[in-house]
């Protein structure tokens, strides 16, 4: 089998749709596992109704319009008006109203899970039944029928027994199948999520479970750059990524490949391509067992809007194991994503993800056994491969806070100019 996964730019609009049905044909569709994400910036949409919801908003109503009248605009451009898919359609948002209107949840995390799921859900009624209707036949399945997860909700561990089990005995492999990324569910049958971006991720699940030959990430790129072409104006396609070489660019977060979506891959020596939507009859990029990177250049990753923290006792004691220990379990508690590390002997300094906006608990936990100083709103400049003019080409850009170099990889904290 073949897992093609398409993003959200890829059908943002009728226009896409059409176009992700053209690359379809084009590459086959007999044994193809196709993993869809949510329209366009619908995440974001359906973040602020669970926002609008979750305070009380009077925001609530139409932030729900906007997105009913988003998809029903797209359907207005491939459909008649008595098509069955409408119904479909009026289901779903049925059934969101009816969570809305009947759940005395106040666990902010469950919630979003149980809101964020229609935007997939709903992209995937709409692409499966325009394929159907000019003639592409595949089946629609839920997700959550076949991905099952633990309950930690907005990050879900999956259950790769169970999991494999299901889909193995379920999932009918000569057809066409269509299915929704980043939402899975636990054994309660609520919904749950694989984290921001993770419908890379289902498809590396899918893959796995079923020995496929392959995973294709269509994207509105060529292929996986060396550096990101909305930070960078001089960008160059790689040709060949190793398992080795692309797990440490997600780890450091390069945007392009979901960090989880390679460990399952490269236990089976499953090989990945990112190929463009846009230009489906080129290459693009190739992640496999073999030659580390082609060509073998400097790498750029950038994470915007990042925390600083530099940590030290109040009694100016040494910072050691125990400290150090206590503090990380403090960054797990309450979910703050490390992204560097550096330590001397009286201080400990971390620059973060506060993607969950938890960084001002930790603070406040932290701030009476501990003097922290922390800076919000910086940058981190990672490059792989570097050399002396790459880094100069960074510390350029604003002023370097923090900088920690070893063999293979420079990190640089910047403060924009």
């Amino acid at each position: 089998m073949r897992i093609f996964k398409f993003g959200g730019a890829s059908v943002k609009d009728a226009n896409e749709i059409k176009n992700v049905a053209n690359v379809l044909q084009s590459e086959g569709t007999e044994e193809t596992l196709v993993v869809i994400s949510a329209m366009g910036k619908m995440t974001n949409a359906f973040e602020d109704v669970i926002n609008a919801y979750y305070n009380k908003s009077d925001q609530l109503s139409p932030k729900l319009t906007f997105i009913e009248e988003y998809h029903k605009n797209i359907m207005g451009e491939l459909f008649d008006k008595n098509d069955s898919v409408y119904k479909e359609v009026e289901i779903l948002l049925g059934e969101l109203g009816w969570f809305l209107a009947r759940n005395s949840s106040q666990r902010y995390n469950y919630v979003y899970d149980q809101i964020i799921c229609f935007g997939e859900l709903l992209s995937t009624r709409i692409v499966s039944a325009y394929l159907s209707k000019i003639g592409i036949e595949n089946n629609w399945f839920d997700v959550r029928n076949y991905v099952k997860t633990d309950s930690n909700y907005r990050d879900a561990k999956v259950n790769w027994e169970l999991t494999q089990d299901i889909i193995t005995n379920k999932l009918d492999r000569q057809k066409l199948n269509i299915t929704q990324g980043f939402i899975a569910a636990n054994d309660t049958e609520n919904t749950t999520t694989l984290g921001r971006e993770g419908s890379d991720y289902t498809a590396g699940i899918f893959a796995y479970c079923l020995d496929a030959e392959s995973v294709t990430i269509w994207k509105d790129v060529e292929g996986v750059l060396n550096a990101d072409p909305r930070v960078f104006s001089d960008t160059t396609l790689l040709e060949q990524i190793s398992y080795e070489e692309a797990i440490e660019m997600a780890f450091y977060g390069a945007s392009v490949i979901h960090p989880k979506t390679l460990q399952p891959l490269e236990r089976k020596e499953i090989p990945l391509y990112v190929r463009s939507f846009i230009n489906s009859k080129e290459a693009g990029t190739r992640v496999s067992k073999g030659i580390r990177l082609v060509p073998f250049i400097p790498c750029f990753i950038v994470k915007k809007d990042q925390v600083l923290i530099s940590i030290s006792a109040l009694d100016f004691s040494f910072m050691v194991e125990n400290n150090i220990s206590y503090i990380f379990q403090k960054l797990h508690d309450y979910q703050l994503k490390v992204n560097l590390i550096q330590n001397s002997a009286i201080s400990f300094s971390v620059c973060i993800d506060n993607k969950f906006n938890k960084f001002d608990a930790f603070f406040e936990d932290l701030k009476t056994q501990f003097k922290i100083d922390f800076q919000k709103g910086v940058d981190l400049y990672t490059i792989r491969h570097f050399n002396d003019q790459t880094i100069t080409s960074i510390t350029e850009k604003g002023k370097a806070l923090l900088t920690q170099i070893n063999k293979e990889t420079a990190q640089i904290v910047l403060k924009a100019n």
